[in-house]
């Protein structure tokens, strides 16, 4: 550790000190990263460091989570407990009487710091960073090993928000971790990890402009100290446009405050989604005496203006401006939430690039470079603490929130992109207490009372920016309980034609809302429906979790929030798919909501938003991600099949042509194309072409088609294979084995198909129940077994003679341990299981493949088992497959069958 400790001393010791550059846009002396070569234990009994010799260590860096992997196994739950870290360093003994700190990005959720045995501080709160003083903990020895031990615990706690949440809440030292080394005198790093300078702009116009800096200063020595304070404004390129200078005389040991004013700054150039032009602003601290510069902090400035009207919505330097963007979570596939900066940063980069103009940083405050992202990008944001969906009615949860709020409004203090600060997330979401009225009166009391103390609290930190609560759509509970009242900003979590019922309620509940609350802006903070990019249809339904039902529920929603002045912005949920381990359907442990999936590929919803959005000319075939399709040809004469192919553009019309056929050109009505495309089997040359002012704007993609014949015996087009899900119309795609499962369909002669029954549905009084939303243990395919046919009598192929594989697909959905109703369901639905018998026998071409095959007896309930054999077809019999009931109802997943000659 020699060359760590010298780089360190150069670094402090010269006259002219070097500066390392940090993730949040601000320089520090000396901060230098100690993410690398860390040991890393689980401790799940707590038993401690001490005379735990069952402790296996591990090397990790940060940013590290332990949770990274068992949040997508199939066993419920996952490690919520202790993780300890620890690392030794040598310091230089020239170090000695500098001030030295660990200054931590995020940790989850509550950290402890012991330097050499000593206890050097503790930290609360899972998304915020925190700063712990460690000079008088370190042995200055050069031969000194210097012992760094992290203990980290992110188990429930009732006085930590959040209580729950629809996200995993990943535990760990996730962000980056620094090692910080200040003179005596410094900006001051311990006012609530702020960087110790809070920039404003008084006064902002076209033609002029003023800023305001507040400095805070910690003199650490034991005696007076006079310095000079020196605060630089400077242009884009670096260029010096005003300064001012101050001098000082702090008492020993002291704190200070010293606020700073440069006015009659001309024609500043302003900050804007469309140009977002960045000044720097850079405080330094001198010895008055010897005029050696001592510390040094830049912090990013954007001169610009803004208001909310409840009229007509948000006005940014004096004009309109519609804010429409994402809410983001920060996990990232195969890593949890420990993300390199390069991957918050391509979020950002993602957002821009699909038009967006607003990010709701939800439900936490988030990496630092997010922010830095926002600044250069011309991303306006809102960020919130933690306070979703419950509270705790005691004063350690109440002081925990004020905390939290205190340190995300002061640490980010300095970020123009900033417009709202935000403190709570459908804290009404389910009653607390039961039939117990005045109990639950008492709790909603002790909500509104904590709402007007972080409201006053916010306030007071920063009078410049709004506040802001996300309610979901209880309207009349969160007026009756005086919540939409107090934030300066009211958003609304919607999700009408989701979990609610109709989505023509989604319109009718903006007007209501804007009617009844005239004097308050209103922002739709939440809306989306799960989209499996997997799943595909041609018959949409709410809940079948298809990409074609979310492309539906967003081209209405974005109409809706378009056409309305008074809804000054939204934000889709979610920018990305993102963990939520208590979750089941489709794709087990995921919230599926994202525009783009937990490894960041678009789906088709995300180009509606860049045909919507974008300024410059815009085309995209929007089933571009469904490039291996199947179906049947539309007769024994025509070697075709036709299927619905969608464009998005932002032109007044697109042509389509489709192996150098040209189909047509559309109208385009709110930004849709939409064509009957005759796919051939094999690989099919798509292109769309937009024209603005003669200059084609163009997209191309390649569809690989399996084309099944209309009757199966057909000569022109040979039986190869058929993958079939039953009781359900969707098509399942699997890329990974190159298969693409379709739709089920009653028998017709010639053909294939299922004889009896009805399809499985979820018995939880909702007509729009679709399948089981459970998962399904022991597969990644748990669409393929999710649906079924029940009370099926028979199964016919008429395929020609030959020798075939078949593989049956079971799965008992009925049963098992009544799942209690998840928060994140906001009608707060249960889909009661009832226990029955189910026992039948199989046969193929009149011999028995199963004996009284009972499903949830051989692999238990919400498991699938796959049964196959070989049969051989002759005398043009095909292939009859007879479900035969012995007790209850024959069920059939899914069927699979193979020519193999």
């Amino acid at each position: 550790m020699k060359s760590f400790a010298n780089f360190i001393a150069i670094l402090l010791i010269i006259s002219n000190p070097l500066y390392s550059r940090s993730l949040d846009g601000d320089f520090r002396v000396g901060k230098i990263s100690l993410n690398d070569n860390w040991k890393f234990t689980k401790d799940p009994q707590g038993k401690g460091l001490k005379d735990n010799a069952s402790l296996q260590w591990q090397d990790v860096s940060f940013p590290h989570t332990w949770n990274a992997h068992d949040v997508m196994d199939d066993d419920p739950g996952y490690f919520r407990g202790i993780g300890w870290y620890k690392k030794k360093i040598k310091i230089n003994p020239e170090l000695k009487g500098k001030q030295l700190f660990l200054y931590f990005d995020g940790a989850n959720q509550q950290t402890e710091v012991w330097v050499n045995g000593k206890i050097a501080g503790k930290h609360t709160g899972g998304y915020t960073r925190f700063c712990i003083p460690i000079s008088n903990c370190l042995d200055f020895n050069s031969q000194a090993n210097n012992e760094i031990i992290l203990k980290v615990d992110n188990s429930h706690n009732e006085n930590i928000p959040p209580l729950s949440a629809d996200f995993t809440f990943f535990g760990g030292v996730y962000r980056n971790v620094y090692l910080v080394v200040k003179d005596d005198v410094y900006f001051d790093l311990t006012d609530y990890a702020s960087n110790g300078i809070y920039v404003s702009t008084p006064s902002v116009s076209e033609k002029s402009a003023s800023v305001l800096v507040r400095s805070k200063l910690n003199n650490s020595a034991a005696n007076v100290q006079r310095i000079l304070i020196e605060t630089i404004l400077m242009d884009s390129l670096g260029n010096k446009v005003t300064s001012t200078s101050s001098s000082l005389k702090l008492a020993a040991g002291s704190k200070a405050e010293i606020s700073q004013e440069m006015k009659g700054i001309h024609n500043p150039h302003l900050w804007s989604p469309d140009n977002p032009y960045l000044y720097k602003v850079v405080s330094r601290i001198f010895d008055a005496r010897s005029k050696r510069q001592i510390d040094e902090v830049i912090n990013p400035l954007g001169f610009r203006w803004f208001r909310f009207d409840p009229d007509e919505g948000f006005f940014l330097n004096g004009k309109r401006c519609k804010l429409i963007g994402t809410s983001r979570h920060q996990d990232y596939k195969n890593l949890g939430n420990a993300i390199p900066a390069e991957l918050h940063i391509r979020d950002i980069e993602l957002l821009k690039e699909m038009g967006g103009n607003f990010l709701r940083i939800a439900h936490y405050p988030q990496d630092p470079v997010i922010l830095e992202m926002c600044d250069k990008l011309g991303i306006l944001a809102s960020v919130e603490i933690p306070v979703v969906n419950a509270i705790t009615e005691s004063e350690e949860f109440y002081n925990n929130c004020r905390e939290m709020q205190i340190e995300m409004i002061r640490q980010n203090y300095n970020h123009p992109a900033v417009i709202l600060w935000a403190y709570m997330n459908e804290v009404l979401l389910k009653p607390k207490f039961g039939n117990d009225a005045q109990r639950q009166e008492a709790y909603y009391k002790n909500i509104k009372a904590l709402v007007q103390n972080l409201e006053d609290l916010t306030r007071k930190e920063d009078p410049t920016r709004y506040t802001f609560v996300s309610n979901h759509g209880a309207y009349d509970l969160y007026k009756k309980v005086g919540l939409t009242s107090i934030p300066m900003v009211i958003g609304w979590n919607l999700y009408q034609g989701w979990y609610g019922d109709k989505i023509e309620g989604f319109g009718q509940f903006l007007d209501k809302f804007h009617k009844e609350n005239p004097g308050k802006p209103l922002m739709v903070t939440e809306y989306g429906a799960d989209a499996d990019p997997r799943l595909r249809t041609f018959n949409p339904l709410r809940f079948d979790k298809t990409v074609e039902y979310a492309s539906f529920y967003h081209e209405v929603y974005l109409k809706e929030i378009q056409k309305r002045d008074f809804v000054a912005g939204a934000a889709v949920w979610n920018l990305a798919d993102f963990n939520s381990e208590p979750r089941e359907e489709t794709m087990p442990h995921m919230n599926n909501k994202g525009l783009l999936t937990w490894d960041r590929k678009p789906k088709d919803i995300y180009y509606l938003y860049q045909a919507a959005l974008l300024k410059k000319p815009f085309v995209r075939i929007a089933s571009r991600g469904w490039n291996l399709r199947s179906g049947i040809a539309m007769s024994d004469k025509d070697l075709f099949c036709l299927q619905k192919l969608k464009v998005y553009t932002n032109q007044k019309e697109v042509t389509l042509i489709v192996n150098g056929k040209d189909l047509g050109t559309k109208t385009v009505e709110d930004h849709i194309g939409e064509w009957d495309v005759p796919f051939l089997d094999g690989v099919n040359s798509v292109e769309a072409i937009a024209m603005q002012q003669g200059v084609s704007f163009k997209d191309y993609t390649e569809i690989d088609f399996k084309l099944l014949p209309y009757n199966l015996s057909s000569g022109s087009i040979p039986f190869k294979e058929m993958n079939i899900i039953s009781g359900t119309q969707r098509f399942f795609v699997d890329d990974q084995k190159y298969i693409v499962w379709i739709p089920d369909q009653p028998y017709r002669p010639g053909s294939w198909g299922y004889t009896g029954g009805k399809p499985f549905k979820l018995n939880n009084g909702n007509k729009d129940g679709y399948g089981s939303d459970r998962n399904i243990k022991g597969t990644f395919d748990d669409p393929l077994f999710q649906t079924q046919q029940v009370g099926i009598t028979e199964y016919r192929l008429d395929v020609p003679d030959g020798l075939y594989h078949i593989s049956l697909y079971f799965s008992e959905l009925n049963g098992g341990k009544e799942k209690a109703p998840l928060l994140y369901n906001l009608n707060n639905t249960v889909a009661p299981k009832t226990d029955s018998a189910r026992v039948f026998d199989v046969s193929v071409n009149g011999k028995q493949l199963i004996d009284a095959l009972n499903i949830k007896e051989e692999a238990g309930i919400n498991r699938g088992i796959i049964k196959s054999t070989a049969v051989l077809v002759e005398g043009g019999k095909g292939i009859g497959i007879k479900f035969n009931a012995v007790e209850g109802d024959p069920v059939l997943n899914a069927l699979q069958v193979r020519k193999v000659f």
